[in-house]
C-alpha cells in the first residue's frame, strides 16, 4: 500500500510531491526586516530534509505589522533577500512559500520606535499591556492593498506560493471576534461584516497575483476564547475564504490570549486534528492540520482517516531537519522528535532571542556549529549517559574520535525520565531513547551498570575525558528532615517510594511542580477509562470531569518565594500552575518551613505566624548540586577533562544537550 505521506497533492496549479508541510514560524533570525545567512542556512538544511513545501515567515506587509526580527515584504527593497531564501529553499528540494501578517494589537510599541499599535477597536491587549488605536475605514483599506503588494513581491521573489495569516489573535482575527472589533460601520457588527476585512485581503492578493498562483490561508479552527468566535462561525470564515479565493486552508487552533494549552507537552500528538476535518468536511480545496504533530505515524494516521490532506510538522523539523527523508527511506527509528518542552523555541523568543532548539543543538546555528572531522582521530571516554553525555558522545563520534559511554544505571537518559513521569510530560522520555537510538545507528560503544573510576579510566586510556555525572538532590537543613516519612522528589518520580495520603512538598521549583502535579493526579481517572465512562454514558460529563481533575491524595506545597515555578520556562510555567490549580494543589508562598514532625511540617507564613500542617508524606524537592567526584582525581592525572551538564553547574536540559554537543564537537 502507498504511503499516504508521500502522495502527491495540487494546490491550484502547484504540485506538491509529498504531504509534509513545515509551516511559517517566527524565528527572529531576520536583521532590520532583512532576510541573513543564518535563516537562510536554517531553511536550506530543512529543505534538505524533504518536506513538499516549506513556509516562512510571517513577514510583514507594513512597518507596523511587526518586528524587526520578521522577515520583511513591506518594501522592495527586501525582494532581493526574499528571492535568496527561496532559492535556498528549492534548490535544496522543496517548494517555498511566504506567509504575510499583519499583528495588529499584539505588536507591542516597543517594535515600532514608540508607535501606538492599529486594531478595529480600541480593546486593551493582555499580551502585551497596551491599547491599540482604531483604525478608520481609509487606513483598513490601505492594509488591505499593503497585504497585495507584499503578495507582488513574494511572487517577484521566485517563491511557488503565498499564505495570509488569518489567525492567532493577530489583525484579521481582530477583525473577526466580537471581543476585539466593536465597529458599528461595514467592518463591524455581525459576522458578515467582521469577516469584510479578511475576505477583501484574500480578494487583493489574488487579484495581485493572478488566478494560478496558490494562495494558502491560515485560519483558526477554533480561537478558544470565551465569548470569541467558535468553530460554527469559523467554519463559516474557512467557506468565505475559499469562495474568495483561497486555494488551500492550514487550520490553526487558539489565541496567544487562550487559555487552552496548544504547544506544550501536555497536548496530546494531533489533538487538534478534528477542528481540521470539521472544516475539511465543509470546503472542496486542500486542508492542513497542525499542532503537535511530531512523528510520521500520527501524520500518516490522519491523512489516512480523512482528518486532513497534509500535515504540518514546524517544530519536528526544527528539532531533526532529516524527519521527512528518514520517513520515506524507512528509518523512523532514527528519528529525534520535538518533544514541546519550548525551551528554546518559544521560550528563546519571550528572552527576544533567536529560536534554538534543546533536541537539536545545530537548529539556529546550521554554519557556526558545523561538527568538521578532527585533524587527528583520539579515543574519548564519556561518563554518564544523561542528555549531557548522549549529545557529546554523539558529537565526538561525528568528529572522528573512538567513543564509548559509561553509565552506572541500567538505562540511558538519566534524568530525562523524572521530567518524564508527571502528567503531560511524557515526550520527555521520547528524548531518552532517541539519543540513546542515535548512539547505536552511529555504533558508539555503551556499556551500562558501570560507573566511572579510575581503575576504569586505566583500562581504556582515554586521550579525552568528558564528564556528564549529573546531579543529586539536596537536602535542606530543616530539623527533622532524617524522619522516615520524609523522602526525596527525584525518588518520587522515579517510582522508588510512595507518597501517603497527605503530601506537603518542599520546594517550589521546577521539580516541586512537577512532582506535585505527578502526585496531584494519583487515582484520577485516566483517558481511557475517561472516554469509555463518557461514551457509555455512565455518569454525568461534570462527575467524570471531577473524577478526571482530583485524585486521592491532598497535596501542598511550601515555597520561600513569593512565587513558584520560577525556574519553569514561560511558554510553559502558566498551563503547570493552571492545572496545579485545577488539580486542587494548595500552594504556600512566601512561606518558610521551620520543622518537621512526626505528625507534619511546621511553617512560618508570611505575616509571621506559626503553623503546623499535617501531612503522612513530605517530599524534599529542594533544588539539586553537581555530582563530580572524578573531576580533580582526573586533573591529577594529567587528563585532558571536560565538564558538561549538572556536573559542572545545574540547569535544564537544554543546557546540558547544548554544553555536550558543544563539548563534543570541539574535542
Amino acid at each position: 500500500m502507498k504511503d499516504p505521506l508521500f502522495q502527491p497533492i495540487r494546490i491550484n496549479t502547484l504540485e506538491i510531491p509529498n504531504r509534509i508541510v513545515m509551516p511559517a514560524m517566527h524565528l527572529n533570525m531576520a536583521k532590520n526586516f532583512q532576510v541573513t545567512d543564518r535563516l537562510v542556512d536554517f531553511y536550506a538544511e530543512r529543505a534538505r530534509g524533504g518536506p513538499g513545501l516549506i513556509c516562512v515567515g510571517y513577514a510583514t506587509v507594513d512597518e507596523q505589522s511587526g518586528s524587526p526580527g520578521n522577515i520583511g515584504a513591506h518594501h522592495d527593497a527586501f525582494v532581493d533577500g526574499l528571492s535568496r531564501l527561496a532559492r535556498a529553499i528549492r534548490e535544496n528540494g522543496s517548494l517555498a512559500a511566504v506567509q504575510l501578517n499583519h499583528a495588529g494589537r499584539y505588536n507591542p510599541s516597543v517594535f515600532m520606535g514608540g508607535k501606538q499599535p492599529v486594531a478595529p477597536s480600541p480593546v486593551p491587549s493582555r499580551l502585551t499591556g497596551e491599547t491599540p488605536r482604531e483604525l478608520t475605514v481609509e487606513e483598513i483599506q490601505a492594509v488591505v492593498d499593503r497585504f497585495a503588494q507584499a503578495a507582488r513581491r513574494v511572487k517577484e521573489a521566485g517563491f511557488d506560493a503565498v499564505e495570509i495569516l488569518c489567525g492567532t489573535g493577530y489583525l484579521i482575527s481582530e477583525f473577526l471576534s466580537p471581543l476585539t472589533n466593536q465597529r458599528t460601520d461595514e467592518y463591524g457588527g455581525d459576522l458578515n461584516g467582521r469577516m469584510r476585512f479578511g475576505l477583501e485581503v484574500i480578494c487583493a492578493v489574488r487579484n495581485a497575483v493572478g488566478p494560478d498562483f496558490p494562495i494558502l490561508v491560515r485560519t483558526n479552527g477554533n480561537d478558544f476564547m470565551p465569548g470569541g468566535v467558535g468553530r460554527k462561525d469559523l467554519a463559516a470564515f474557512a467557506e468565505a475564504l475559499v469562495g474568495h479565493g483561497a486555494d488551500a486552508l492550514n487550520i490553526n487552533v487558539g489565541w496567544h490570549e487562550a487559555r487552552v494549552p496548544q504547544i506544550v507537552a501536555d497536548v496530546p500528538r494531533g489533538a487538534f486534528a478534528y477542528l481540521a476535518r470539521l472544516i475539511k468536511e465543509r470546503v472542496t480545496v486542500p486542508v492542513i492540520a497542525g499542532h503537535r504533530i511530531n512523528d510520521p505515524r500520527v501524520a500518516r494516521e490522519l491523512i489516512a482517516d480523512d482528518m486532513c490532506d497534509l500535515v504540518a510538522m514546524g517544530r519536528s523539523l526544527i528539532a531533526d531537519p532529516r524527519l521527512p527523508e528518514k520517513a520515506r527511506t524507512g528509518r523512523e527509528h532514527e528519528i529525534v522528535h520535538c518533544i514541546a518542552c519550548a525551551q528554546g523555541c518559544f521560550d528563546n523568543l519571550f528572552k527576544m532571542k533567536s529560536v534554538e532548539c534543546l533536541c537539536n543543538p545545530l537548529a539556529g546555528h546550521e554554519r557556526d556549529r558545523r561538527v568538521e572531522k578532527a585533524p587527528a582521530k583520539k579515543k574519548v571516554l564519556v561518563a554518564g549517559g544523561g542528555p549531557g553525555g548522549m549529545s557529546a558522545a554523539l558529537a565526538a563520534h561525528d568528529r572522528g574520535h573512538d567513543v564509548v559511554l559509561y553509565e552506572r544505571s541500567d538505562r540511558l537518559g538519566g534524568q530525562l525520565w523524572l521530567a518524564a513521569a508527571p502528567p503531560g510530560r511524557s515526550e520527555f522520555s521520547e528524548l531518552a531513547k532517541d539519543l540513546a537510538a542515535q548512539l547505536a545507528v552511529r555504533g558508539v560503544r555503551v556499556v551500562l551498570n558501570t560507573e566511572v573510576t579510575e581503575a576504569v579510566i586505566d583500562e581504556e586510556k582515554p586521550d579525552e575525558v568528558v564528564l556528564a555525572t549529573g546531579a543529586e538532590p539536596l537536602t535542606p537543613p530543616i530539623p527533622g528532615s532524617d524522619l522516615p516519612h520524609v523522602v526525596q522528589a527525584w525518588d518520587v518520580l522515579a517510582g522508588k517510594v510512595f507518597a501517603g495520603r497527605r503530601v506537603m512538598v518542599i520546594g517550589g521549583g521546577a521539580v516541586g511542580v512537577e512532582t506535585a502535579l505527578y502526585l496531584a493526579q494519583r487515582g484520577t481517572l485516566s483517558g481511557e477509562a475517561l472516554k469509555f465512562l463518557a461514551l457509555a454514558q455512565a455518569e454525568d460529563p461534570q462527575e467524570l470531569f471531577r473524577l478526571a481533575v482530583r485524585g486521592t491524595k491532598e497535596i501542598a506545597v511550601v515555597e520561600m518565594l513569593d512565587s513558584v515555578g520560577k525556574d519553569i520556562g514561560r511558554s510553559t510555567r502558566w498551563a503547570m500552575l493552571q492545572n496545579m490549580a485545577l488539580h486542587g494543589v494548595k500552594v504556600y508562598k512566601s512561606t518558610k518551613a521551620l520543622e518537621i514532625t512526626p505528625e507534619g511540617v511546621r511553617i512560618e507564613t508570611p505575616e509571621g505566624e506559626t503553623r503546623d500542617v499535617p501531612c503522612d508524606t513530605v517530599v524534599m524537592a529542594a533544588g539539586s548540586r553537581p555530582f563530580n567526584p572524578l573531576e580533580e582525581r582526573l586533573r591529577a592525572k594529567g587528563l585532558s577533562v571536560h565538564v558538561v551538564g549538572d556536573a559542572g553547574r545545574v540547569g535544564k536540559a537544554f543546557d546540558a544537550v547544548h554544553q555536550g554537543f558543544e563539548a563534543g564537537r570541539n574535542l
